[in-house]
C-alpha cells in the first residue's frame, strides 16, 4: 500500500476571508481570521485517499513558544473555551479532506504557525505547514469585544476612513481622516506594534498570554501610539517649528505614519498632536478586530494637581497670561473602545476611554485607561484606570482671576465650560453626534452648546462676568468665516441705583488649541456712562485684515474687561473661537457609474475668500482610490479668484471610499480642506 502524503494545504483564503469578516484583509499574504469561528483549510493528499478508520490528523497550534495540540475529530461540537478541529464527515473528500478549526472567543491575538499531521498504519507521519493571524471577533455574541449592531460594527471595525471634529463648541470643524487599516502592510505593522512593545520585550509568554484581554492590549497600544517610555510610533509636539518632520496639522490618514514608523527600523515619527495620536489608535484597535471610534471633548481641562480647578489670569486690560500650569485645551480629541470590563464587575462595560497622548503617565507609562465611560460620569473614581484624570478633562470648574501690579484683583468662576460639548462622528453619517450625556449629568437641558454658569458654590466667589455692581457678557453674532468681519456684542449692565462711569477694555489674541495665546494682535480701549440700573449693548468687529495674518488654523482669544472707575471693581468675560475656514469642492464626473479598475476624473475647486493673493500646495488621498498621495502646486491666486485641479483615481475595490483633499497656504498658517465620499459599485 502507497504511503500517504500531505502535498499541500490550501488556506481556502477567499471563503475564509468572507465568512470571518476579514476580505477587506485580501492583501495579506497570510490567513487572516476572527476568534471564536471556524475556519476552513483543505488538505491536498498524494500517495493515497485518506482513510479514517486507519489513519488519524493531529493538528498542533503555536504562538510564540505557546501551543496546544489538536485531534481532529468528526463532531461538530465546538467549544468557545477550547481550541477545537474536526472533518464535517458528511462531506468528507478522502482525497482531498477539509478541517475546521475553531479557536477559544478567549485566544491571543497574533500570527500564530500550525503544524498538520497524519497519522497511518504503524505511526507513520507526514506533515505540513502554515500560518494564520487571529483577531478579536465583534461579531460573536461571547467575546469580551461584541458589539450587538451591524451598523456599529460597519463603522467602528470595517469603515477605513472617517471625521475627525475640532475648533469650538460653537464652530465645530470635522476634519477627513483614513484610517487606512486594509491597505497593504497597515496589518503587518499594527500587529509589529505589539511585538516590538516592552511587555512583549521584557516577557514573550506573558505577553501572548495576556493578549486574550482586550482591557491589556488597548494599554499596550495606548502607550505604544507615543514614543515617550518606547519605541512607540509618534512623537508629540505642539511648538515651535516642525522642519524636522511633519506638521501634524499635514496628516491625512495612519497608513502613511505606521509606514514610515515601521521602514524607519521603529523610530518615532514626527511629530503627532491629540487627533493625529488619537486616529492612529483607532486604526490599529480596528485593525485588531477591537471597536473603535475618535472622540472630541471641547474646552478639555488638564488638571495638573487634581484639585478639579483650572486658574486663568488675566491681566487688567483683558489680556490672557502665561502663569498657571493648569490649561484648557479648546479641543482634546481621544478614543473609545468596547468592551466588557469582568476586572470591574458588572455595569462597567461598553465604551471606555483610551488616550494615547502623552499628558500624565498611568503605571508609570504615558497611556490612559481604559476607562469605562459609566465611570466617568458616576464619579467612579476608585475604579481603575485613570477615571480622576480622564473626569477632570470633562468636568472641572474653571477660576478666572485679573491681576493687577502683582496681585489677584477680581475673581470669577465657570462650572459649565469644560466639556460643553463631546462629540463623534455619527453611524453612517458624515456627521457628528453629541454623546456629552454619556460623560456627565447635564443640567436641566438637552443643549450643552451655549450654557454659562450662573451658579455661585460659595459665597467669595462669583459667576463669571457678574459683581456686585456691574455685570458683562460677550457674545459673538454669529460663527466667524474666514474673509469677514468678527462681529461681538458687549453687554454692560449697572446693577445698582448710583451712576457709574466704566472703561471698557477689548483684548484679542491668536492661540493653539492647547497652549496660552501670544501676544495681543487686537485691541479697543473706551469709556462707557451707565446710569442707575441701565444696561447698554456695544457692537464691536475686528476687521478680516486685523486677524487673517495671526490665526491661519489657530483660534482666537477674546476677552473684555470691566472697570469701575470709581470703586475700581472689575469684571471679566471672555470667548475662544475659531474662524471657519472655506472648503475645497471635489465634483466627480459620472459620479453613479464608479467602478474598480476603471480610471474616473475629478475636480477639486479652490476659491480665495481672504483680502490679499494666496498661493499653496494642494496634496490629493483616498483609500482604495489613489495608491499615493498626489501633489499640484498653486500659484498666486488673487482675492476672489477660482482655481480648478482635474485629478484622476482608479478604484481598487467595491464599497464607500472616502477622496480627500488639502490645500497647505504658504504665505498664512492655514490649511483649506475638502472631501468627498465615493461610491464603488461592481462592475
Amino acid at each position: 500500500m502507497e504511503d500517504l502524503k500531505i502535498e499541500n494545504v490550501d488556506l481556502e483564503k477567499s471563503e475564509n476571508l468572507e465568512r470571518h469578516r476579514t476580505d477587506g484583509f485580501s492583501s495579506s499574504k497570510a490567513l487572516v481570521v476572527r476568534r471564536g469561528a471556524p475556519f476552513k483549510i483543505s488538505l491536498q493528499l498524494e500517495g493515497r485517499a485518506f482513510n479514517p478508520k486507519t489513519d488519524c490528523l493531529r493538528i498542533k497550534v503555536m504562538i510564540g513558544r505557546l501551543y496546544v495540540v489538536l485531534p481532529v475529530t468528526f463532531s461538530k461540537k465546538v467549544s468557545s473555551s477550547y481550541w477545537r478541529a474536526y472533518i464535517d464527515p458528511n462531506g468528507l473528500n478522502p482525497n482531498n479532506p477539509s478541517i475546521y478549526i475553531t479557536s477559544p472567543v478567549t485566544a491571543s491575538v497574533g500570527c500564530y504557525r500550525f503544524q498538520v499531521c497524519v497519522f497511518s498504519q504503524h505511526n507513520k507521519k507526514t506533515c505540513a505547514f502554515g500560518r494564520f493571524i487571529l483577531l478579536c471577533n465583534p461579531w460573536c455574541r461571547e467575546d469580551a469585544v461584541y458589539i450587538p449592531f451591524e451598523d456599529q460594527r460597519e463603522e467602528y471595525i470595517l469603515n477605513d476612513s472617517g471625521l475627525l471634529y475640532i475648533g469650538t463648541a460653537m464652530n465645530v470643524v470635522s476634519r477627513p481622516w483614513s484610517f487606512d487599516q486594509f491597505e497593504p502592510g497597515v496589518l503587518e505593522k499594527c500587529l509589529n506594534l505589539l511585538q516590538v512593545s516592552p511587555q512583549h520585550k521584557k516577557n514573550k509568554r506573558r505577553d501572548y498570554l495576556n493578549r486574550k484581554n482586550p482591557v491589556y492590549i488597548s494599554r499596550v497600544v495606548s502607550a505604544m501610539i507615543n514614543s515617550e517610555d518606547d519605541r512607540g510610533v509618534l512623537k508629540g509636539k505642539w511648538a515651535g517649528d516642525y522642519k524636522q518632520g511633519v506638521n501634524p496639522s499635514l496628516w491625512t490618514g495612519s497608513g502613511e505614519i505606521l509606514t514610515q514608523w515601521a521602514e524607519s527600523g521603529y523610530s518615532p515619527v514626527k511629530y503627532g498632536q491629540c487627533w493625529v495620536f488619537a486616529a492612529v489608535m483607532c486604526t490599529v484597535m480596528r485593525v485588531l478586530g477591537i471597536p473603535c471610534r475618535v472622540v472630541t471633548n471641547f474646552n478639555s481641562a488638564h488638571d495638573t494637581n487634581s484639585n478639579l480647578r483650572i486658574e486663568e489670569f488675566y491681566s487688567e486690560t483683558g489680556q490672557k497670561l502665561n502663569i498657571s500650569k493648569d490649561s484648557i485645551w479648546n479641543f482634546h480629541v481621544w478614543v473609545e473602545c468596547w468592551m466588557t470590563r469582568r476586572d470591574l464587575g458588572c455595569g462597567m462595560d461598553g465604551w471606555q476611554v483610551l488616550d494615547p497622548t502623552p499628558q500624565e503617565r498611568s503605571g508609570g507609562v504615558f497611556c490612559c485607561g481604559p476607562a469605562p465611560v459609566k465611570a466617568i460620569k458616576d464619579r467612579r473614581i476608585d475604579l481603575v484606570f485613570d477615571i480622576p484624570f480622564v473626569y477632570a478633562e470633562v468636568n472641572a470648574d474653571i477660576h478666572y482671576f485679573i491681576m493687577s501690579k502683582g496681585r489677584v484683583v477680581s475673581h470669577s468662576k465657570d462650572t459649565e465650560k469644560v466639556g460643553s460639548l463631546i462629540c463623534t462622528k455619527a453611524v453612517g453619517f458624515p456627521r457628528y453626534q453629541n454623546i456629552t450625556g454619556d460623560y456627565k449629568h447635564i443640567r436641566g437641558a438637552t443643549s450643552t452648546l451655549s450654557s454659562r454658569s450662573s451658579t455661585v458654590s460659595d459665597d467669595s466667589t462669583l459667576a463669571r462676568g457678574s459683581s456686585k455692581g456691574v455685570s458683562v457678557s460677550l457674545t459673538l453674532d454669529k460663527a466667524p468665516v474666514a474673509g469677514v468681519p468678527i462681529c461681538f456684542t458687549v453687554k454692560v449692565f449697572n446693577k445698582q441705583k448710583i451712576a457709574k462711569i466704566m472703561k471698557v477694555h477689548l483684548n484679542a489674541q491668536a492661540k493653539e488649541y492647547n497652549n496660552s495665546p501670544s501676544n495681543t494682535f487686537w485691541e479697543s480701549h473706551g469709556v462707557v456712562q451707565l446710569a442707575p440700573m441701565e444696561g447698554k449693548v456695544l457692537n464691536e468687529q475686528i476687521l478680516p485684515a486685523k486677524y487673517e495674518d495671526v490665526v491661519g488654523d489657530d483660534l482666537i482669544n477674546l476677552a473684555v474687561v470691566l472697570e469701575d472707575m470709581g470703586s475700581h471693581e472689575r469684571v471679566l468675560d471672555s470667548e475662544e473661537f475659531n474662524i471657519a475656514s472655506p472648503e475645497l469642492n471635489i465634483q466627480i464626473a459620472d459620479e453613479d457609474s464608479i467602478v474598480p479598475n476603471k480610471e474616473q476624473t475629478a475636480t477639486v475647486t479652490f476659491t480665495n475668500p481672504f483680502s490679499h493673493p494666496v498661493s499653496g500646495v494642494l496634496t490629493v488621498a483616498g483609500a482604495g482610490l489613489i495608491q499615493r498621495k498626489a501633489h499640484y502646486r498653486m500659484l498666486s491666486l488673487r482675492p476672489g479668484g477660482k482655481a480648478e485641479q482635474r485629478i484622476t483615481f482608479t478604484p481598487a475595490k467595491v464599497g464607500t471610499k472616502m477622496l480627500q483633499a488639502s490645500l497647505a497656504l504658504s504665505n498664512m498658517n492655514s490649511t483649506i480642506r475638502g472631501f468627498k465620499m465615493v461610491s464603488v459599485n461592481s462592475a
